[in-house]
């Protein structure tokens, strides 16, 4: 069997060492206490910090930075920040460029598209995805299918976490390999997944693609330990700026099996129009379309400044201390008669599990009250967290134990006149949960302000 623990891919490190995480919130987030809020919604943004704009601001002040297909002065500097930029990724990811390459994109969803679009699917190339992820993984599956390739899932357990994998991916070795596709940590749950699933599948034959995304903002991890095929990021979950940024991180023996359905802009050496004949460009040229990102991109060396300054090792040990609290005092929480105030969706301890939680709030009687009732209390407390699903419909529909057939027959009763509240009157269950995430600048103040409040409604 395969251990939950996801630390075999985690980056050595030495002991992690005092840090002073209040003067940091001080220097770099003085805005939260000015503005008295909470912030708890890391896992859809981390913040950014104050020397990160200060950084920024400092070198487009002295900076001459012009479109990077060129050979001007000007367009020199901005090729040097884009192969900055470039470096940084892989250190943070514990490689280099001569096993890996790193794409820009937009965010994760488009750097999974590319892989979704450039994939060699067939009949015998298969697609093979854990029922926890986001919709944008989620979304290869219609590459999948155009292709006519078997599509299946790996089913969760009643703690979302991964129900005997090893055995499903056996099962569907036998049918077709091809890609598997899961989160390193769950953005519905905070369960972290094995990742010794990656080396697993791929001595099955497998490529692997893994979102990181809701994983490395706390949890340093090694592509080299973990060889995933293709890795995806967004930056703003990272440190919170800039926004319109992600990674597609490819080792280059999996790159070459990847084949473009088109091209523009950036990604060919020459494109002909009377010979009708395009050349992509080698690496990750080929598959950034257009221009980058290169003034966004002159912003990811003070983002990494900011987690190196801090250590990983800190952060991971900062977030887990107040993980642990919060699960406490979630679990405690009580009516006078003494039912539970919470159901929380998960991990009931914190074995591999990140600073993620998914609940309901309950009424004494044990029924959930409405999520937008909870988060608008949120939002008149001062506190920033999330409502909903989250895009994550496979970890929503086994955490609410709606059965596939009630689900089907109710989306299709509701067609175009689908709404969380229509869904959960046809299926007579929750549709729709409470997500609270912590990072770097959370404290015990924030995870006790959040506790007040919940025991309060």
């Amino acid at each position: 069997m395969l251990s939950t623990t996801p630390m075999r891919c985690a980056v050595s490190a030495a002991r992690t060492t005092a840090f002073d995480f209040a003067a940091l919130r001080q220097r770099e987030f003085a805005r939260l206490d000015a503005q008295l809020h909470s912030y708890l919604d890391y896992t859809g943004s981390a913040l950014y910090g104050a020397s990160q704009l200060r950084a920024h601001l400092q070198l487009l002040e002295s900076g001459l930075f012009g479109n990077p297909h060129s050979e001007s002065t000007s367009s020199r500097a901005s090729t040097g920040i884009i192969e900055q930029a470039r470096s940084a990724v892989l250190s943070f990811l514990d490689v280099d460029a001569a096993s890996h390459v790193v794409c820009f994109t937009a965010n994760s969803s488009a750097a999974i598209k590319l892989v979704a679009e450039s994939y060699p699917f067939s009949a015998r190339t298969g697609l093979l995805l854990s029922a926890d992820n986001h919709n944008s993984i989620n979304g290869i599956r219609e590459y999948a299918r155009a292709a006519q390739a078997p599509v299946r899932i790996l089913p969760l357990d009643t703690e979302l976490r991964l129900e005997h994998p090893e055995q499903h991916l056996k099962m569907a070795e036998n049918h077709a390999t091809g890609l598997l596709a899961l989160p390193a940590q769950s953005n519905f749950s905070g369960v972290r997944h094995p990742l010794k699933l990656v080396q697993f599948a791929k001595d099955l034959g497998y490529d692997v693609l893994l979102d990181v995304a809701a994983y490395v903002p706390s949890q340093a991890l090694s592509l080299k330990r973990c060889p995933a095929d293709f890795a995806v990021l967004s930056f703003y979950k990272l440190f919170g700026y800039p926004t319109g940024l992600g990674a597609l991180v490819m080792r280059r023996d999996a790159l070459k099996k990847l084949r473009r359905p088109w091209f523009a802009g950036g990604t060919v050496r020459y494109a002909s129009v009377h010979a009708n004949v395009p050349r992509l460009h080698a690496g990750a040229e080929g598959f950034e379309d257009g221009t980058p990102d290169f003034l966004g991109l002159a912003a990811l060396p003070s983002g990494f400044a900011l987690l190196q300054e801090v250590g990983m090792e800190n952060l991971s040990a900062h977030v887990a201390g107040l993980s642990a609290e919060l699960l406490a005092g979630l679990t405690k929480l009580r009516h006078p008669n003494g039912s539970p105030r919470i159901r929380l969706y998960g991990p009931s301890n914190m074995q591999a599990r990140g600073g993620t939680f998914a609940f309901n709030v309950l009424d004494r009687h044990g029924q959930a009250l409405p999520y937008t009732q909870v988060e608008a209390a949120a939002r008149e407390a001062g506190i920033s967290l999330r409502g909903g699903c989250f895009c994550n419909p496979g970890a929503s529909e086994a955490a609410f134990g709606i059965e596939p057939i009630t689900l089907a027959a109710c989306l299709s009763e509701l067609g175009e006149r689908f709404s969380a509240q229509g869904l959960a009157a046809c299926a007579g269950s929750e549709v729709g949960a409470l997500r609270v995430s912590l990072g770097l600048a959370n404290n015990r103040a924030d995870v006790q302000r959040l506790l007040a409040l919940l025991s309060a409604i």
